[in-house]
């Protein structure tokens, strides 16, 4: 009779994703962590480049994480930059995907591919444009309103009136880099300053010297 072989059973590999570690570039950088750690609501305005988005972005995949949220909540006004691209197929998430490709790939970086796709399959992360927001509440969620250059101050204000309990609100923008047409104000500004005395609200500002995308950046932006 032929001898029987021995079949070891395969050893299943989990392999651990690589995630991005959130860590503060500049001393400004570190202010606004910690500005968002101890507030409900921060605002941060600076320039392209310096981390406005990518350190919200960090900290919100952080506290998602490790659990001290259950949802992650990511809006933009859908204001196109120059000239515009037409009527945009699909659903309204399909609508918003275009505009929120930086902050979807920095997420991917800090959540990891499989935490990052299973998030969306259960709307624990959710991409909502501004416009659409009215009437919800958002509890356990940490909310990143980006580009907030581009929203009016009417729409900055019904943004905060969705913060739900143990939530984190995070606006920031560049002040200097508004698509909105000439005939409409941005609230960035005004909101800022009426806000900055208030308890539980911080005020953050990015300059220059916080660009770390390319130091050529900075160079530029101050001859424009």
């Amino acid at each position: 009779m032929p001898k029987r072989r021995n079949h070891k059973p395969k050893l299943i590999q989990h392999h651990r994703q690589h995630r991005k570690k959130l860590k503060p570039k500049t001393d400004n950088q570190a202010d606004y962590i910690r500005c968002m750690v101890e507030n409900d609501v921060t605002f941060c305005s600076g320039p392209a480049g310096s981390g406005k988005t990518a350190v919200a972005v960090g900290l919100g995949c952080g506290y998602f994480l490790e659990k001290r949220i259950t949802k992650i909540i990511i809006t933009r006004p859908v204001v196109e930059s120059g000239r515009g691209l037409g009527f945009l197929p699909g659903s309204l998430t399909d609508k918003i995907q275009p505009y929120l490709v930086p902050v979807v790939e920095e997420m991917k970086l800090y959540l990891g591919m499989e935490t990052y796709h299973s998030g969306r399959a259960t709307n624990e992360i959710e991409m909502c444009p501004l416009e659409y927001m009215r009437g919800r509440n958002f509890h356990d969620a940490f909310m990143i309103l980006d580009e907030a250059q581009n929203a009016t101050y009417e729409q900055i204000k019904m943004f905060l009136t969705r913060i739900g309990s143990n939530s984190k609100a995070i606006i920031n923008g560049d002040i200097d880099q508004t698509d909105l047409n000439k005939a409409c104000e941005g609230g960035l500004s005004s909101c800022m300053d009426k806000l900055k005395d208030v308890d539980g609200v911080s005020i953050c500002r990015l300059t220059s010297q916080d660009i770390v995308r390319n130091g050529i950046i900075s160079k530029i932006l101050s001859k424009l």
